[in-house]
């Protein structure tokens, strides 16, 4: 949504620029109307790619990550959204009340971290083993239990194979739990600080000379 919302900005400030150019081409340097439009094109153009350019040096700055860092990390988010889409297909087909129920756990705490790495990509080095390993397992076991519970003739030996998988997925979603607390981990040691700083404050007797001053100041 943010990078949507970026794009019609530049668009919103390009198209002026082109018209401009255009009109100073035509009228200004008494230019044909094709060399005007041209001229116009590529002065609209240039102003895109310029507050593009600013703007993503900018977000580098600010997540301190490089354009190399940064084109990587788009790349494996845009993976895992494909593999999120095909997580969420099996969802959609799933009809055992137990297995949706986990289902839906399990793609709201992939689409929470996916979040948190699209907002901060920086983060992503905290999630590598999710983005790498642990979203995989749980895609592919995923569509396993679809594809097996979807059979219309069901024995003992496919049974157990539905229970494991679902047990499987119950151990992944306490590593994805995981997972996502390793992404929060520095929010959650800077939170576990400011308490314990706020409790001691409160903790701390107040020095009766400071009381005293502080009561007359009133």
């Amino acid at each position: 949504m943010k990078s949507l919302f970026s794009f019609i900005t530049r668009i919103i400030i390009a198209i002026p620029v082109a018209v401009l150019v255009w009109v100073i081409s035509y009228f200004g340097f008494e230019q044909a109307f094709f060399p005007s439009s041209i001229f116009a094109i590529l002065g609209g153009a240039i102003i895109y790619l310029i507050i593009k350019w600013i703007s993503t040096r900018k977000f580098l700055k600010r997540h301190q990550l490089t354009r190399k860092e940064l084109t990587y990390i788009v790349q494996n988010l845009k993976e895992a959204k494909k593999k999120i889409h095909r997580l969420q297909k099996v969802f959609f087909n799933v009809r055992n009340i137990g297995a949706f129920k986990q289902m839906l756990d399990l793609i709201r705490l992939v689409k929470r971290i996916y979040s948190i790495i699209k907002k901060e990509p920086r983060r992503f080095y905290q999630a590598e083993k999710f983005f790498f390993y642990h979203l995989d397992s749980i895609v592919e076991l995923s569509e396993k239990y679809a594809f097996l519970a979807a059979q219309p003739v069901k024995n003992n030996e496919l049974y157990f194979s539905l229970k494991d998988t679902r047990n499987t997925l119950k151990e992944l979603k306490r590593t994805i739990e995981n997972d996502l607390y390793e992404v929060l981990s520095k929010d959650i040691d800077h939170l576990e600080f400011e308490l314990n700083v706020a409790k001691h404050s409160l903790k701390t007797p107040i020095d009766p000379l400071i009381d005293e001053e502080r009561r007359s100041t009133k």
